[in-house]
């Protein structure tokens, strides 16, 4: 080679790690909660590489990641993202993906995996995590091409927010992260491969429209029941809209609390198990339901064959699958919830109103007849009283609730009204405990500047606690309202209600503590176990208890106010029973609500 000649330009490559991360950034990507591992690690040097694009918090769990990652979904337009190594960290992500798919849930889980020759032979860390997750997930890859990367990306952001969303998991072969190709034959926006997938709405055909309101003008008792499916559809306002057009009452499902303002006349709350008395006599009573974007869980519907037997039933919900599976409807509607209300706002006229003011009456003397309402004591703090507080002292400041699982949860849903969508975060579906906390550090990473507080029960406290260091080591500063009573409250409840009181491991203290056999009184002593404020104190976080009614809404606001992360623990008496309750299979007429 003549000294005149230049050396040829080496061609840049991206291997398949790089072009996975740059591929969520072409898909407008923010974050993702990720623990790393052998098998993950590539993925982990190119999300190094690409930090100024996008930001990954290290989870101290993957569990934890996973459900902060539900936090971005839920409360964003945004797919959550998480990943985790092979084997045990892939595993460690398995409920969360279910509770995505049961709360219908956008959310991306990528898992590395041991490379393709060792795949079947009980390699170290290896798991079939794409037959494990085969049944919780809406989609699932195995990635065996590089080429097949970008492709597999944005297939997967289409599968999990078109249609019902629900989570997608990818898993990545540690050989093909490796692989590597040529950066100009690397396309970040390739056609999709989805022969059998069409999540097409159909158009809702305008006889169906007239066909509602021709239900909703012969009606004399009509009913809103209303669930998570409004909010996915982004049918709030439309649905606001609606309600002041026809004055009917609205029903809200644990999943559906701020798609309509709890703070409205016409909000009736939840309904359910644990709903009102109101919402639950309405609905037994309505001569109309109009079921929108919910699917008829057992826990509002108790025994199915009686629920809503009064009534003509409409049904409206993006997926076709839910129409007559759990309750027949007379009026099966497939669509897009927002899109059939605003259907129905545009075709409703005055004279398709009826007049509802003997109805109305009679929901409003059910209101007074049956409020919430919850046990006076002295001194003790009833963990209602605790929640009600925290929504007077809060409210002003929109904040973001999450939960755990178990009466706190109900609690908060029955006492802390939501006015917005998006507010609220809560395991309903599969109802799992420890999803509170890692919950709120989601939300707090998308909303930095928002009040974000995670109301907690100290079982489910603990099943994520070790959260408490990424709260620190990530800036995030969420307050945490820990309502101990030292047991497991909910299931604690049943014993005493269909058990005659008989304590079978619910106690979380000591087993040599007479509370451990249910001797105690229904009052927590001193001897508290554990010691959760110097717990917090280790992680670096500040904290409080209180145990007087007097001390309680100062130290909610010294929580509120506080600028990092704080735990305030309140101790409450360990036999108060989450009311009104229709008990499982039972009616309406079955209520429980003293």
């Amino acid at each position: 080679m003549s000294t005149t000649e230049k050396p040829a330009t080496r061609q840049a490559q991206y291997n398949g790690a790089e072009i996975m991360i740059q591929a969520l950034i072409h898909h407008q990507a923010k974050y993702i909660f990720a623990y790393p591992g052998g098998a993950s690690m590539p993925l982990h040097q190119a999300l190094r590489k690409y930090r100024e694009s996008i930001r990954t918090i290290l989870p101290r769990h993957e569990q934890g990641g996973a459900f902060a990652a539900q936090g971005i979904s839920r409360t964003t337009n945004e797919v959550g993202l998480c990943m985790a190594t092979s084997g045990p960290g892939a595993t460690n992500l398995v409920t969360s993906i279910a509770d995505a798919k049961l709360d219908s849930v956008p959310l991306i889980a990528i898992t590395g995996q041991v490379p393709q020759s060792v795949i079947g032979s009980d390699a170290f860390q290896e798991t079939p995590i794409v037959e494990v997750c085969r049944a919780i997930t809406k989609h699932h890859y195995m990635l065996t091409d590089i080429r097949d990367v970008a492709r597999v990306v944005k297939e997967a952001f289409h599968v999990a927010t078109t249609g019902r969303p629900g989570p997608v998991l990818i898993d990545f072969p540690k050989d093909v992260q490796l692989a590597s190709l040529p950066a100009d034959e690397v396309d970040f926006d390739p056609p999709m491969n989805l022969p059998g997938y069409r999540p097409l709405i159909p158009d809702v055909a305008p006889e169906q429209i007239k066909q509602i309101v021709a239900a909703i003008r012969r009606a004399k008792k009509p009913i809103l029941y209303v669930g998570g499916g409004c909010i996915l559809s982004g049918a709030s306002d439309a649905l606001r809209e609606f309600v002041e057009k026809t004055k009917i009452p609205v029903a809200m499902t644990l999943m559906g609390l701020g798609t309509f303002p709890g703070t409205h006349e016409l909000s009736l709350h939840m309904l359910g198990m644990h709903g009102t008395v109101y919402s639950n006599l309405a609905i037994d009573q309505a001569d109309l339901l109009l079921a929108f974007g919910v699917r008829f869980d057992d826990r509002v519907t108790g025994k199915l064959d009686e629920f809503a037997k009064h009534g003509k039933i409409v049904h409206v919900d993006i997926d076709p699958s839910e129409i007559h599976k759990n309750k027949e409807a007379h009026i099966p509607v497939v669509g897009d919830v927002r899109l059939v209300i605003e259907q129905l706002n545009q075709t409703l006229t005055v004279d398709d109103v009826p007049d509802l003011t003997e109805w109305h009456n009679q929901v409003k003397e059910w209101k007074e007849k049956f409020p919430l309402h919850y046990a006076k004591y002295e001194t003790e703090i009833p963990q209602q009283h605790a929640i009600h507080t925290l929504y007077e002292l809060s409210h002003d400041r929109d904040p973001f609730i999450a939960v755990g699982v178990g009466q706190h949860q109900m609690w908060a849903a029955q006492y802390f009204k939501f006015d917005k969508p998006k507010r609220w975060l809560s395991s309903s579906g599969l109802g799992t405990m420890g999803f509170g906390l890692p919950a709120a550090m989601g939300v707090q990473t998308a909303h930095p500047d928002a009040l974000v507080i995670d109301i907690e029960g100290d079982g489910s406290f603990q099943m994520n606690i070790q959260e408490l260091a990424t709260l620190v080591c990530e800036d995030l500063p969420v307050k945490i309202m820990l309502l101990n009573n030292q047991h497991l409250g909910m299931v604690v409840q049943w014993e005493d209600r269909f058990m005659e009181g008989r304590r079978a491991h619910t106690y979380l203290g000591p087993v040599h503590k007479p509370e451990a056999l249910g001797d105690g009184t229904g009052i927590v002593g001193d001897d508290i176990y554990p010691n959760f404020v110097k717990i917090a104190e280790g992680y670096g976080i500040a904290g409080k208890q209180v145990r007087d009614q007097k001390d309680l809404a100062q130290a909610i606001q010294t929580m509120i106010d506080h600028k990092g992360p704080y735990l305030l623990e309140v101790i409450c008496p360990y036999q108060e029973h989450v009311l009104p309750m229709i008990p499982s299979g039972k009616t309406v007429r079955d209520i429980i609500i003293e």
